[in-house]
């Protein structure tokens, strides 16, 4: 699964940087930053944080949205509160098929540039928080469904996305051991030469069968993970820049 992620202004503008258009960037951070909630250094999904997106409609030029995806066919604001938990995660092997999400698996799918994530580790009915990142440092990006919707009642535009997840690497495996869960789960990450398959427009069968084949875990050995402090209860820090930073909790067993 992936429900709590850090992801600063810089890692956001990675995919616009690439182009090496400051103007672009300049814009991006004036006119669209001041509508996210950025900098989050801990999001959880369940709080519903704004950021940004690069959609297959302007993969250059990020979009802001929603994290929790709202399908097109939901038909007012009490049906979307009622499932908007529900769509943080999109099981990546059942995108074409769960009605919450086929749609936009055909024709808007998305990346969303990440510093890393964060994974709780399930130790004598306690939970211990990791944080995911890459080793060199670099964003990651995920992938990801976007979704366009309209309250009928006022005309107002939500754009909305989901995170789409894979089964969990040998890493994510040691980590993500909730006793709840079938198998251990993780975002899809991309690495930088899927980026572009994953934004392809979709035609046919076998361009299904091409965005089936780049969901797979990530490599673990790219990877770096170290427990963190408490995402939630009284002990939890909020969105501060040290949540992220290495803590010992004398007592975990795990070693990674």
């Amino acid at each position: 699964m992936c429900y709590d992620i850090k992801t600063q202004l810089e890692a956001q503008l990675a995919r616009a940087r690439r182009n090496g258009d400051e103007i672009a960037v300049r814009e991006i951070t004036e006119k669209l930053v001041p509508y996210t909630d950025l900098p989050l250094f801990h999001a959880s999904g369940f709080s519903h944080p704004k950021l940004l997106i690069y959609t297959n409609d302007s993969p250059d030029y990020p979009i802001v949205a929603t994290w929790g995806l709202v399908p097109h066919w939901v038909k007012d604001k009490e049906q979307l509160k009622k499932l908007w938990n529900q769509t943080l995660n999109a099981r990546g092997e059942t995108i074409f098929e769960k009605p919450s999400f086929r749609t936009s698996a055909k024709y808007r799918r998305c990346i969303i540039y990440i510093d890393g994530f964060y994974e709780h580790h399930h130790q004598n009915k306690q939970s211990y928080p990791f944080f995911i990142s890459r080793k060199d440092n670099r964003p990651m990006a995920l992938a990801g469904l976007w979704s366009e919707w309209v309250d009928t009642s006022t005309g107002e535009i939500l754009n909305s996305f989901s995170i789409v997840t894979t089964q969990g690497n040998d890493l994510l495996a040691k980590i993500h051991n909730n006793p709840k869960l079938k198998e251990p789960r993780m975002p899809l990450i991309l690495p930088e030469a899927w980026e572009e398959k994953w934004l392809q427009p979709i035609n046919d069968e076998l361009d299904i069968k091409a965005i089936n084949e780049l969901i797979l875990p990530y490599t673990e050995e790219e990877l770096s993970a170290h427990p963190v402090a408490k995402l939630r209860g009284r002990a939890y820090q909020g969105n501060v820049p040290e949540i992220s930073d290495s803590i010992s909790y004398p007592e975990l067993e795990l070693e990674i």
